[in-house]
């Protein structure tokens, strides 16, 4: 029995139920022409969400890419120090004292996984050119372009330690389908750019793109992709979810113009509804913000993405 024929088989009550009713919205809404925004936010490409999510682009089931700095990051990281990670397998059992033993070995930890600070000083060393020569240009440059550009680097791939198929970053470089990054300064990348700033080696802050710039640029791909409709798949919540949901809003109600809600809608989070919360929001929330219409599918699996969005995944693409 392959994936697919498992979940239609099982998964047919509670949170199960939810997950293949939105995976085979999904395959629906794609199959129909429809183009899907997919955002990432949590520890997905720690968790190795690049797995599945680099077939789904290039199987064309992904159309464009919103994510936190640290998922961009993260997925280079993976490529190339893969095999120096540490996996705790008991970490909830983990002392402080513990901790500060992993902290003066030179990991970072994210739950069972423990990132080398070494794989950060790599990348540092080559970026730092690129950096400087962006910031003195005043290139305002979307920080996906520099990770393309650390794949496009040929002295980078005899350090690869992942076969370079399960990178989504590199997926979505071979595709051309865009990445837009809100919130990079909260990133261990964004928090270095910063130290070369304050240090004088980067003579600014104009190699980057602001949110509102990457904003701009993300209204201008919904406006070149509204001939076909747009459905968002939102992992975890956060900047990455709401920064791009909101695009919509924004043409509609500041700008006046005529644009398509978005069409379908799942979300994937294990917050719960709360007062104030955004994370754990039903879907019908977002009706009030010009985000979805009553009309567009609407899912909400309550559940952990690290499982739940592997198996909406694999339905999408038939395994």
């Amino acid at each position: 029995m392959n994936v697919t024929d498992f979940l239609e088989t099982h998964f047919r009550h509670f949170n199960a139920r939810e997950l293949l009713a939105s995976a085979k919205a999904y395959g629906e809404f794609i199959n129909g022409g429809g183009k899907m925004m997919v955002t990432l936010a949590g520890a997905m490409s720690t968790g190795e969400l690049g797995l599945s999510l680099a077939e789904m682009i290039r199987q064309g089931k992904v159309h464009a890419i919103t994510c936190t700095a640290a998922n961009l990051e993260e997925d280079i990281f993976n490529l190339v120090a893969h095999d120096e990670y540490e996996i705790v397998e008991n970490w909830r059992a983990l002392s402080a004292e513990d901790e500060v033993k992993l902290r003066d070995q030179g990991f970072n930890r994210v739950t069972d996984t423990c990132i080398p600070e070494t794989v950060m000083r790599h990348l540092e060393d080559r970026l730092v050119p690129m950096w400087e020569k962006a910031a003195k240009e005043n290139a305002a440059r979307m920080p996906v372009e520099y990770m393309f550009e650390l794949l496009d680097d040929e002295g980078l791939v005899q350090h690869y330690q992942i076969p370079r198929e399960n990178s989504w970053v590199a997926a979505a470089k071979d595709a051309g389908i865009p990445v837009f990054t809100p919130g990079f300064e909260d990133s261990t990348l964004g928090n270095i750019y910063t130290a070369h700033v304050i240090d004088g080696s980067v003579p600014g802050h104009g190699g980057y793109a602001s949110g509102t710039k990457q904003m701009e640029q993300l209204a201008h791909w919904y406006e070149d992709t509204m001939k076909d409709p747009i459905g968002f798949f939102q992992i975890g919540g956060g900047i990455a979810g709401d920064f791009p949901i909101c695009v919509v809003p924004m043409l509609i109600q500041d700008l006046k113009r005529d644009i398509p809600l978005w069409r379908y809608f799942c979300q994937i989070s294990d917050a719960t509804t709360s007062y104030g919360g955004y994370s754990g929001a039903v879907p019908n929330e977002k009706i009030t913000w010009y985000k979805i219409d009553a009309e567009s599918p609407k899912f909400m699996i309550q559940s952990d993405a690290s499982i739940c969005a592997p198996l909406v995944f694999a339905h999408v693409l038939g395994w």
